[in-house]
């Protein structure tokens, strides 16, 4: 039957599809029903119901199996090279004493540490850049990291050689826990104010640009205790602004993992109430939520991240800002997804430790090579945004 034969055709005669059911046709008055589809499968188990996406859970698993894969050439690499099958030979409780030694007491405290580090990072990124609604927002931009950074400092160049031991090992981490906490609470408070609206509270973008000016005010605080410092305490603390990884061990995984384990279960358990937060402060009260109280969680909980993952090994940069933005475009998400994220961040972290400790002649920094990646890639952010901001 021709196009035009169609057209004449009584609605009660038109062809319906063959995949459309009984239920997918809606009666209408002169005119021939649409057909519905279904554009997702729903999993009901009792009362929760869970959206069936395969493309996603398929970029996840093979996201979960490159953490799995470099994790693993973390541990093998090194001043003595192991293969990757004796490897998982002693994480599986084989191996000889000597390769127990190697893998279990001194490069499975790093390759986890690098891990965890690497997971906080993504989450911390993927809070602050969904409540903020802007994809350049990251704790070392907004100054957390370098609020960490100078309480650490501060102690590195403070305490003598008698002390240096205990400053580098327990001082140094508490330091820069407790300097980040104080910064984002700075930040926050001095970001307290009157809306357009009348409301009083905090804006995305006034939070921004103070934490931008409370960053700036950091370094040039950092730079000053450096000078300051004698030439022995600030080679010490330049190698931890660097973020390196030589000196992680038990002590500091167990309390950024421990850390982690929280902060992602407040992330987690709030996922609803951050996506609310994405749609503007209008359509998020119409959905009852608290914008001043879930805002102030949530940054919470990614503050904790930030310091935390600084306390650990330093500063490491751009990670936080990179994950969330590569978990995006893979995941095809609307928003910036928090195990994503936590994903890309570990893939970044423990395969810039690979890196630093393969393709170059000397142990570099794991700091050094995040950065020599970061920042094309805020270039890259910086053009897009240009684009998008020329063509609205």
């Amino acid at each position: 039957m021709s196009e035009r034969t169609m057209d004449k055709a009584s609605p009660d005669h038109a062809e319906v599809p063959q995949s459309a059911t009984a239920s997918d046709r809606t009666p209408q008055s002169g005119a021939a029903a649409a057909p519905l589809h279904r554009v997702r499968s729903a999993l009901r188990l009792g009362p929760i119901s869970v959206v069936l996406r395969p493309t996603m859970a398929l970029v996840v698993v093979a996201l979960a199996a490159t953490v799995l894969a470099l994790f693993c050439l973390d541990i093998a690499f090194g001043d003595t090279h192991i293969p990757l099958g004796r490897v998982l030979d002693v994480l599986t409780g084989g191996g000889t004493r000597s390769q127990r030694f190697i893998v279990l007491e001194s490069r499975l405290p790093r390759a986890l540490t690098a891990l965890v580090v690497g997971a906080a990072l993504g989450i911390a990124g993927a809070i602050t850049q969904s409540i903020l609604h802007n994809p350049l927002a990251a704790p070392d931009v907004l100054g957390i990291t370098t609020g960490s950074s100078l309480g650490a400092v501060a102690v590195l160049v403070g305490t003598g050689g008698m002390t240096a031991g205990f400053a580098a090992s327990v001082g140094a981490p508490l330091a820069a826990l407790a300097g980040g906490l104080l910064t984002a609470t700075a930040i926050y408070l001095l970001a307290w104010g009157r809306g357009v609206t009348g409301d009083r509270g905090v804006t995305p973008m006034r939070l921004v640009l103070i934490g931008i000016g409370v960053n700036a005010f950091l370094l040039s605080g950092i730079s000053f205790l450096l000078t300051r410092a004698s030439l022995q305490d600030a080679a010490r603390a330049q190698l931890w602004l660097n973020g390196s990884l030589n000196s992680a061990d038990r002590t500091t995984l167990i309390p950024a993992a421990l850390a982690l384990a929280v902060v992602t279960l407040v992330a987690v358990g709030s996922a609803r109430t951050l996506a609310a937060l994405r749609l503007g402060s209008d359509t998020t009260r119409v959905l009852g939520v608290r914008i001043q109280t879930q805002q102030a969680l949530l940054i919470g909980a990614g503050v904790v991240a930030a310091s935390v993952a600084t306390a650990a090994v330093g500063p490491v940069g751009f990670v936080a800002l990179a994950a969330p933005q590569i978990a995006r475009r893979l995941l095809r998400t609307p928003g910036e997804p928090l195990i994503g994220s936590a994903f890309i961040g570990a893939i970044l972290v423990v395969g810039a430790d690979v890196a630093a400790r393969t393709l170059f002649p000397v142990d570099l920094p794991v700091g050094v090579v995040t950065a020599a990646f970061g920042g094309p890639f805020l270039l890259y952010l910086l053009v897009r945004m240009n684009r998008k901001a020329t063509l609205s």
